[in-house]
């Protein structure tokens, strides 16, 4: 049996941190679900145990709990149930709901995360952040010093 802060906090979720990953997401009867692939987020391969943490409405940490981790077939009954409204919660989809679950059934992957009954929450959190370190990127810039038409003098006094 999941703790029970898990659901009252993942029916209230749109992003989640999956292994110091965010990840927009969508909580439906028991399981938080998640989309990976080619024109979604590139989550990788996630596995059983993966630690899920999720946010409250003052945007700290509530509660973390390491998932139980399936694959949802497209030919199966819960994507049937399932794909249809997490397309419809999927912010600035490209195409209609039916075309993105199309999409989805054809090149990416739908998990479900199930929460297991060892939830850590309030003082048992860590204090730091569990963010994953930026991943190397070409578009990253050095920072330039500010141009300034007028040289800037301090005044003493």
């Amino acid at each position: 049996m999941a703790h029970p802060l898990v659901p009252e906090v993942g029916k209230k979720a749109a992003v989640a941190w999956l292994g110091g990953r965010m990840a927009w997401c969508a909580w439906f009867d028991d399981a938080l679900y998640v989309v990976s692939g080619p024109g979604e987020q590139e989550l990788g391969e996630l596995h059983d145990g993966i630690e899920v943490t999720l946010r409250g409405d003052h945007g700290g940490r509530v509660v973390t709990w390491p998932a139980a981790v399936t694959r949802v077939e497209p030919s199966g009954e819960e994507w049937e149930k399932v794909a249809p409204q997490l397309a419809g919660k999927r912010l600035n989809a490209a195409g209609s709901t039916d075309e993105v679950v199309a999409r989805w059934a054809s090149t990416n992957v739908v998990y479900a995360l199930r929460p297991g009954s060892d939830a850590i929450t309030g003082t048992d959190l860590p204090d730091g952040s569990l963010a994953a370190p930026p991943r190397p990127s070409g578009a990253a810039r050095p920072t330039k010093r500010p141009f300034r038409l007028h040289r800037v003098r301090r005044h003493k006094g």
